[in-house]
């Protein structure tokens, strides 16, 4: 798709979880009123899914002027072909100049699929956005290098621009009960839906705590912590705290935690009002999915660590005589 003047408007694809719409898409959304403001166009979202006409609703309320609806029992199931087919499917027809997508695996894979398909580029796991007022691009800014730089990069020559964004990189926007728009539901025909996959059965992982991308304190365990049965003392903290506990890679790594603790740039990207980091050295690809936290505590015999640059509050000392001492404070409160 070339550049041409009837591209205009910026879509966020919106996702949802059991007709429940996901806080990333309010992030898009929030970022997308920002950019159409500059731009002077609108904003509009796409949501599929099953029983989400009133949910949709809830788009406009928080910056979509406009909202297509495809609510459907054969996407009952995420899968991946019919969701990048009709995204493809209205994006060549309405022509926006800027598609957003969530840097989710669903999302990763539709927004592939659907460059691929308008043989256009794409932009993955970008953490800022911003409008270039010369030419009206997308000034696209991801890490690279395991985290340790920064890039932007644009999209001269072809249309839309499309960049997926790693939740919690953004702020959400805010709702408001008085904004109006338009909310559009769409019927499609069978060949939307055709798929070369099926789902045989979703299991919903069990959790013991709060999941980290909602919690509002993380506690987190590097190497130092030594072993899965040490991380028992990181979850008596949390739930002191009320919060949820992460890892280094390095724990992930040597299977003492689920990957889905896993905070940094291979892990999930967190940003809660306080974060304590628990024996990690502070690496780059580690801080690149905290160091937007509130109020960031670092717990660290080694007082040369990296993390005490980033920490607001820095403890000299071993994690398994400091953490114990905290627990035992904080009860007492």
């Amino acid at each position: 798709m070339s550049t041409n003047t009837e591209y205009k408007g910026v879509w966020v694809v919106g996702e949802q979880r059991k007709g429940v719409i996901q806080a990333v898409t309010y992030e898009l959304l929030g970022k997308a009123r920002e950019l159409a403001d500059k731009l002077k166009c609108e904003v509009s979202c796409l949501l599929l899914g099953v029983n989400v006409k009133t949910p949709a609703q809830e788009l406009i309320f928080r910056g979509a002027d406009k909202v297509y609806v495809v609510d459907d029992p054969r996407i009952e199931h995420v899968l991946e072909e019919p969701y990048a087919r009709i995204v493809s499917d209205l994006v060549s027809r309405h022509h926006p100049e800027i598609l957003l997508c969530p840097a989710t695996s669903l999302s990763r894979s539709v927004a592939s699929r659907v460059a691929v398909g308008l043989n256009v580029g794409l932009t993955a796991d970008c953490v800022e956005l911003d409008i270039n007022p010369e030419d009206r691009g997308l000034l696209m800014t991801k890490p690279v290098f395991g985290g340790s730089y920064m890039t932007t990069i644009i999209s001269r020559n072809h249309r839309p621009q499309i960049a997926t964004v790693r939740q919690k990189s953004m702020k959400e926007s805010v709702a408001d009960p008085q904004r109006k728009g338009v909310v559009e539901i769409l019927a499609l025909d069978e060949s939307f839906f055709a798929s070369r996959t099926k789902v045989v059965e979703v299991v919903d992982e069990a959790a013991s705590t709060i999941n980290i991308m909602d919690a509002n304190v993380i506690v987190s365990g590097g190497r130092a912590i030594a072993k899965a049965e040490n991380f028992k003392m990181l979850e008596e903290l949390a739930q002191v705290l009320n919060g949820a506990v992460g890892a280094s890679r390095a724990a992930v790594d040597e299977g003492w935690i689920p990957y889905s603790h896993q905070v940094g740039q291979t892990g999930k990207t967190v940003s809660p009002k306080i974060y304590i980091a628990c024996g990690i050295s502070g690496q780059i690809q580690h801080l690149v999915g905290m160091q937007s936290a509130d109020t960031i505590i670092a717990i660290n015999k080694d007082a040369s660590a990296p993390i005490f640059k980033v920490a607001n509050y820095g403890i000299v000392g071993d994690v398994f005589e400091v953490v114990p001492q905290l627990i035992k404070r904080l009860q007492n409160l």
